[in-house]
């Protein structure tokens, strides 16, 4: 059985602070969150990695919230060794707020043969994977669309396999696969993408859209993702992660407008859960 908790990334508040943003989701009903891309950068920016996450980590344990999924820098080459680096100090951002998924695109190298683009990937993977030796955090490699880059789960698990598979998953994105399959050719379905994934996949991207392009819509509106395969495979499949939507498109309103939205989402999240 699923222990999921429903989850919206934390810059759905994009005019607060990281604190604010705490509170914000408290008072909605909401006690955890995936810690986005740009709450790391506002983060990092305060001091170190390890320090400022240790902050906010208080911050969050005295109010009864969590983040137990993040989004790792969405600007990351991987392709470059620099960004091992880079991405180590927003590891120990991670490690010290208790995050135990962290999404990762396996992207960059547009300029590089895919020869090239997949050793220099798999070379990073291992070093980061390296790096988490003896920690309970796990990479997940996220579907993503453009052409160099994975988009179906075999795309994903060509990837863990090759670096090893210590400390690295699978992170679902939904709408990334709905406009692969609509755009591009893509065969593999949703269930497919959740049963083929199994125990690999440890986070969840949570979006729709009406196949054009990756919209970041809330479920059940505009967008034609069937909502139904879904849950009916994670339930099947025992996905015990983070419900996470991950919503940009629905951010488009006064700040006390989003948490009547905030609000109703979270009735539609408990719903979902309760059918699978």
């Amino acid at each position: 059985m699923m222990k999921n908790s429903c989850s919206v990334w934390s810059n759905y508040f994009c005019e607060l602070s990281p604190e604010q943003r705490i509170d914000a989701f408290l008072e909605c009903g909401f006690t955890c969150s995936e810690f986005s891309d740009e709450d790391g950068a506002i983060l990092l920016q305060r001091g170190s990695g390890e320090a400022e996450g240790a902050k906010l980590k208080r911050y969050a344990d005295e109010r009864g919230f969590a983040f137990p999924q993040g989004h790792l820098l969405l600007s990351a080459d991987i392709c470059n060794p620099d960004s091992v680096d880079v991405l180590k100090n927003w590891l120990d951002l991670f490690l010290s707020l208790g995050i135990r998924s962290a999404v990762l695109h396996a992207a960059g190298g547009a300029d590089l043969t895919a020869e090239q683009r997949f050793e220099r990937r798999i070379a990073a993977l291992r070093a980061l994977a390296a790096y988490l030796r003896g920690t309970d955090l796990t990479i997940c490699l996220e579907n993503l669309m453009h052409e160099t880059c994975p988009r179906t789960s075999a795309d994903l698990m060509r990837y863990i396999d090759a670096a090893g598979g210590d400390h690295l998953g699978i992170c679902l994105d939904t709408g990334h696969l709905n406009v692969c399959r609509c755009q591009y050719g893509v065969a593999e379905t949703q269930r497919e993408f959740i049963q083929n994934s199994g125990a690999r996949l440890k986070a969840l991207h949570i979006a729709d859209n009406d196949g054009s392009s990756d919209q970041h819509l809330m479920p059940y509106g505009r967008g034609c993702v069937d909502w139904g395969e879904v849950m009916a495979a994670l339930g099947e499949t025992g996905y015990s992660g983070l419900f996470n939507l991950e919503i940009p498109g629905e951010c488009c309103a006064p700040l006390e407008l989003k948490k009547i939205k905030l609000r109703y989402i979270g009735r539609m999240c408990a719903y979902m859960l309760a059918s699978r």
